[in-house]
């Protein structure tokens, strides 16, 4: 192949690469995609020591190396964090996960109906508060009061928005901040 060809292959590779890897990290993939990692090293072998004479191949060619070299970093600084545990996003999802398999089984029949709003209003307050700690914010001011009232301030406007009363609360992270969203009740 010619050069053209190859760095043309190389920059589909990168991208693909970047994608898996952030897949991996979300967890949407079991293992690090290694193989496809070695392709693209390879490809980068190979014109490594070979004089690129074309100015705009040998730009878009050192480029990319150098593309490759700030992700790669950015890859194993991640690596090492979820190795030690320390990675945020990890022990958030697997926190996440932790409470799911544990609800099942702590989860009593004879709960009664009234009591189901309370305890989503507990479950927003755990999560709100997990969010917040993941985020590496103080969580300490969460009370359950005060994600009461902010719910009821906002479900006005969420049920003339949505056109319905029957909605429900979720914490999700957006920008490094935690916030609570509303969505339609599924059932």
């Amino acid at each position: 192949m010619a050069i053209a060809d190859d760095i043309i292959l190389l920059d589909q590779k990168m991208n693909e690469l970047i994608s898996r890897y952030e897949k991996y990290f979300i967890g949407l993939e079991k293992r690090e995609p290694l193989q496809l990692l070695g392709e693209v090293e390879k490809l980068v072998r190979r014109y490594s020591g070979v004089p690129i004479n074309n100015t705009m191949y040998k730009h878009r060619f050192t480029m990319l190396v150098a593309r490759l070299n700030t992700y790669r970093e950015h890859w194993n600084r991640i690596l090492k964090l979820m190795e030690e545990g320390r990675y945020s996003r990890d022990r958030f999802i697997s926190n996440l996960h932790l409470r799911q398999k544990d609800k099942p089984g702590s989860v009593e029949p004879d709960i009664p109906q009234a009591s189901s709003a309370e305890a989503d209003l507990n479950r927003l307050v755990h999560e709100f508060r997990e969010a917040r700690k993941a985020c590496s914010l103080p969580e300490d001011k969460i009370t359950r009061e005060l994600l009461a009232a902010t719910i009821e301030r906002q479900r006005p406007a969420l049920a003339a928005k949505l056109g319905t009363e029957n909605f429900v609360f979720r914490v999700v992270i957006e920008d490094g901040k935690p916030k609570l969203k509303a969505g339609l009740r599924k059932h």
